[in-house]
């Protein structure tokens, strides 16, 4: 029998880099996001094909499905990583899998890879549905994160999301604020690494608890404000928060000075996309400064 499964995309509007220390961020889910089906085949193999948003296939690979061994693949790295959430997943249910004929799994992606919105979340919650699994736990299990990402795979609502004594905690809250026709998200094309920017981050020094105290607080205003100018001002007051316990210079300064409105990095500093503020005239003056993706809050927020 087939099965389709599907998971929400995902953007981390506070709490960034805190967030693995325990501070609450407000995440929301997107309208995009990523489907997985399965087909049992009489085959012994599992044939996997991933289709991106233009319908050309971007990775495909054969995989023993009894000992979960790589048989070949277009790209060995995507195929390693691939192999190691089916492994983690089995690990966890020694039923996944366990059946004498193959399978046929497609995933498609409903936006470009390029755009940082949860490729490898999207995938990871849909395998922990067909695996039957805890989704957190596998991916703790595989790659590692906060988990944020998860949540949003899960819920078709705004989160706030920590972790308390290792233990996911999301909270389904309500952000549609009077003022969203002055949110947008702007794709930068810088793509940071996850990795590299958690390692940065961990080098720091300063007052764990301080920060997470700071960061919560200015979650609650974020999600509290019911004026533009107060989520303006909570949105500044992260940006130069985060400014000062990473080094690095906020986006705006770098790449936007004269903007009027507020920039906000998101996840990684310096990559994928920044959430600003504005007006009818904001996409106009991004596409004038060569980022020419520039997607309201209501088109993008689930």
């Amino acid at each position: 029998m087939q099965q389709e499964f599907y998971s929400n995309g995902k953007l981390l509007l506070s709490g960034e880099y805190a967030i693995l220390d325990g501070a609450k961020g407000l995440a929301v889910p997107t309208k995009f996001g990523q489907s997985l089906q399965v087909s049992p085949t009489q085959g012994d193999s599992i044939h996997w094909k991933s289709i991106a948003v233009d319908a050309k296939v971007w990775f495909s690979g054969q995989f023993n499905p009894y000992e979960l061994k790589l048989i070949k693949s277009s790209d060995n790295l995507i195929a390693n990583t691939l192999q190691k959430i089916l492994v983690a997943a089995r690990n966890s249910n020694p039923e996944f899998l366990n059946t004498p004929n193959g399978f046929e799994v497609v995933t498609k992606l409903s936006f470009p890879r390029e755009w940082g919105l949860g490729t490898s979340s999207t995938l990871l919650n849909n395998i922990a549905m067909w695996a039957q699994v805890d989704a957190h736990e596998l991916l703790w299990n595989s790659f590692g994160g906060s988990g944020y990402d998860i949540s949003c795979a899960q819920h078709n609502s705004p989160l706030v999301y920590h972790i308390e004594k290792g233990v996911p905690k999301t909270e389904l809250v309500t952000f549609n604020p009077a003022f969203t026709k002055a949110i947008f998200f702007v794709y930068l094309n810088q793509k940071q690494s996850s990795k590299k920017a958690i390692a940065n981050y961990r080098t720091k020094q300063f007052n764990k608890q301080d920060l997470i105290n700071s960061i919560d607080a200015l979650t609650s205003k974020m999600l509290s404000a019911n004026k533009l100018s107060a989520f303006e001002a909570a949105v500044q007051a992260h940006e130069e928060l985060l400014s000062k316990i990473l080094g690095l210079t906020p986006i705006k300064e770098q790449l936007f000075p004269d903007y009027f409105g507020t920039v906000k990095s998101l996840g990684g500093w310096g990559g994928d996309f920044v959430m600003v503020t504005g007006n009818e005239k904001t996409p106009e003056y991004f596409k004038s400064k060569g980022f020419d993706i520039v997607i309201p809050f209501t088109e993008m927020v689930l």
